[in-house]
């Protein structure tokens, strides 16, 4: 963890401390999982709304192991933030996929703010499955200190 990068979104205002029962980080983790079974059903016929859910799920995800680690974003740029924050928590093995979070959200601004802005399925599709990478990943991250946690990641059939 770089401690350093912590240290400076603390003093620039862009994250505070905050204490989080486990109840608060598997209710986002429930809810990230929830967003991605949803993706799942709409997945071959809206790939916008797919788009849209997968970097929910993995926005809420963040969310989770900020909390989980003491943090809330505390700023304009929440996004942003959590995707930094994300970054930091999970290290290097991953920063190709948080790397790909922060495209999602150019990218989901993009398609909220602008007009026009095309998204193809195979777009959409790697979206979702980086998604469900992302996820998994803050869950088992999750898990391994609280072992009594029963959230399962079942996405349906």
């Amino acid at each position: 963890m770089n401690k350093k990068i912590i240290e400076r979104l603390e003093k620039e205002g862009k994250i505070r401390k905050q204490k989080a029962g486990f109840i608060q980080i598997e209710a986002l983790l429930i809810q990230a999982i929830g967003d991605l079974k949803e993706a799942k059903k709409i997945s071959n016929i809206a790939e916008r709304a797919t788009f849209l859910m997968a970097y929910m799920a993995m926005l809420k995800a963040g969310r989770a192991l900020l909390l989980f680690n003491g943090y809330v974003p505390d700023d304009g740029a929440q996004h942003r933030t959590v995707i930094e924050m994300t970054s930091v928590f999970l290290g290097n093995n991953y920063s190709q996929l948080t790397y790909r979070f922060e495209i999602m959200r150019r990218k989901r601004n993009d398609l909220t703010y602008e007009a026009g802005i095309p998204l193809s399925i195979s777009e959409s599709q790697k979206s979702f499955m980086d998604s469900i990478s992302l996820v998994k990943e803050i869950l088992e991250k999750v898990r391994s200190q609280n072992p009594q946690m029963t959230i399962k990641f079942d996405l349906g059939s």
